[in-house]
């Protein structure tokens, strides 16, 4: 039977979000970003293992083991990561068959820069995998109104019915993804996630509905947003 795994890219430096520490080390009610990415993952039990990816000078410094505290005997060994954030699901998808992950098993992937992962919305991912042969993911359908744009000119309404925002976890077999990402980084195209490196060799992976509040740190504004999100669960 299938197990399941984790994987965490935490190889980026958060370049949009601005300031000199990686956003997953930013401090959010007293634990890193990716301290509290990890922690859904970590305390379920249907995961075998949980694979971190992380920049080359973290890994060197040791400094991720004094951030994240006792947590970090929890997980694998951590790895290296790459350029992109394909190039670390990538690497990560390699160590795992190191490790002693087989290729169908299923990996979820989750963005280190969303700490609010609600532990429903990770098992209603989970529950679907049986039925979902061509993978899954958490997604949310588009509420606003969108428009097209020239220059800072809108010149179009689009049509959202059919419109979702891909959020993470995203899940499938573990040499399917390796095979699709080593496809696009040969063939030169830009993927933005798991999905789309699916989509590219034909996948219709399944979406599953997710809640807003699972929601990635990428500008200032969203630290104290998250803060928030997490503060109203614990009360």
């Amino acid at each position: 039977m299938e197990q399941v795994w984790a994987l965490i890219p935490a190889g980026g430096r958060g370049q949009r979000f601005g300031g000199a520490v990686a956003k997953q080390y930013l401090q959010l009610l007293g634990r890193p970003v990716l301290a509290h990415a990890l922690h859904t993952f970590l305390t379920e039990s249907s995961i075998r293992g949980v694979q971190l990816v992380l920049p080359g000078a973290d890994l060197a410094s040791g400094a991720w083991r004094e951030l994240l505290g006792p947590q970090n005997q929890t997980f694998l060994p951590p790895v290296v990561g790459g350029a992109e954030r394909q190039d670390s699901v990538r690497l990560g998808l390699r160590a795992l068959l190191e490790q002693g992950a087989l290729p169908y098993d299923w990996v979820l992937v989750h963005d280190a820069a969303r700490p609010c992962l609600q532990r429903a919305d990770l098992h209603a991912l989970l529950d679907v995998l049986p039925r979902a042969p061509q993978g899954a993911l958490l997604a949310l359908p588009v509420a606003d109104t969108l428009k097209r744009a020239e220059g800072e000119h809108a010149v179009a309404t689009v049509e959202r019915s059919t419109l979702w925002r891909a959020l993470t976890p995203q899940a499938f077999p573990i040499g399917a993804l390796l095979e699709a990402l080593d496809d696009a980084q040969q063939q030169g195209a830009a993927v933005t996630d798991e999905a789309s490196a699916m989509e590219r060799r034909g996948w219709r992976p399944l979406l599953v509905q997710g809640h807003a509040d699972n929601l990635k740190i990428t500008y200032p504004e969203d630290l104290p947003l998250a803060a928030a999100i997490l503060a109203a669960r614990e009360e």
